[in-house]
């Protein structure tokens, strides 16, 4: 006959290791789930931080500016090109070749003949004269304006070159500010003279110097717009289209100046519209006008 079995008991030391095995293992998962929630938590301070510096940075106009004006480049303005003066200048032509080939500044005054005399052989003065006029001041005349105008308020007779007294008399009458003057012994002198005045005319002749002119007994032409750095000027030339509107060196206007007469040049400084007694507002006559020049108001 078998014994029955009898129900096996734990002993003490293996329940107290039991026990000591089971708190180990809640130790264990304590730290692991306590390491978890801290990192956890550290990670949404860490958020909330850089969130708050963020709004302490942000700029509230940023928002507001459009996505196009943040990545727009900033605009430079065109450069300007320097305006050319000369192209308001007058430059009026005297001769009948000029007028018959249809050059710009030449007019039917060429092929008049005014109290017995051709213009194209005697006009070279009253085209300087009208060249001042018209570029200085806010009006404009013709050459043939002006010989009628001279012969009304000066004295001069016409039909011949006109004198130096009545250009510079003709000029006055007309506000412009202008004396005349002898060839100085120095080329010095006579830059400096030219450098302080708006234009000048002067009196040329190929007997003193054919460094420019040629079978030129006596020629009248007008210069501006002196220019320091190079020493030229702008030269109107009424008896030469080659010579009409171009730059020379005034060394070669100072060598040319004839000095058999009393008188080589006169210089204008100003103009007075109060003491302009004609006001003068249209360019008579028949001639060719340049496209550039713009009409004066």
């Amino acid at each position: 006959m078998e014994k029955p079995r009898r129900k096996k008991r734990w002993g003490r030391r293996k329940v107290r290791w039991t026990v000591m095995g089971a708190c180990m293992v809640f130790v264990c998962i304590s730290f692991v789930v306590s390491s978890i929630w801290s990192d956890t938590r550290r990670f949404s301070k860490e958020k909330e931080r850089k969130a708050q510096v963020s709004e302490r940075t942000f700029d509230p106009a940023e928002k507001k500016r459009p996505e196009t004006e943040k990545t727009a480049e900033p605009t430079t303005e065109p450069t300007r090109k320097p305006v050319d003066k000369t192209l308001q200048i007058y430059t009026y032509l005297q001769g009948p070749k000029s007028w018959n080939q249809g050059i710009d500044w030449s007019g039917e005054w060429g092929e008049s003949y005014m109290d017995g005399g051709s213009f194209g052989g005697f006009g070279c003065g009253l085209c300087c004269m009208a060249n001042i006029y018209s570029s200085l001041t806010p009006y404009q005349c013709s050459p043939v304006d002006m010989y009628r105008y001279v012969k009304k308020q000066t004295g001069y007779g016409g039909g011949m070159a006109i004198d130096w007294g009545y250009i510079c008399r003709g000029l006055t009458s007309l506000g412009l500010h202008c004396h005349v003057e002898r060839k100085q012994e120095t080329y010095q002198e006579f830059r400096d003279n030219i450098r302080k005045s708006k234009c000048a005319i002067v009196l040329v002749s190929s007997a003193n110097s054919t460094v420019h002119w040629k079978n030129t007994p006596g020629h009248y032409v007008t210069i501006f717009e002196f220019q320091e750095k190079t020493d030229k000027v702008f030269l109107a030339d009424s008896g030469d289209p080659d010579h009409n509107r171009r730059w020379i060196h005034l060394k070669k206007v100072y060598r040319s100046l004839k000095t058999a007469s009393n008188w080589q040049y006169l210089v204008v400084s100003g103009y007075d519209k109060q003491k302009d007694h004609w006001h003068h507002k249209k360019a008579n006559g028949t001639w060719n006008r340049p496209s550039y020049l713009k009409v004066k108001s």
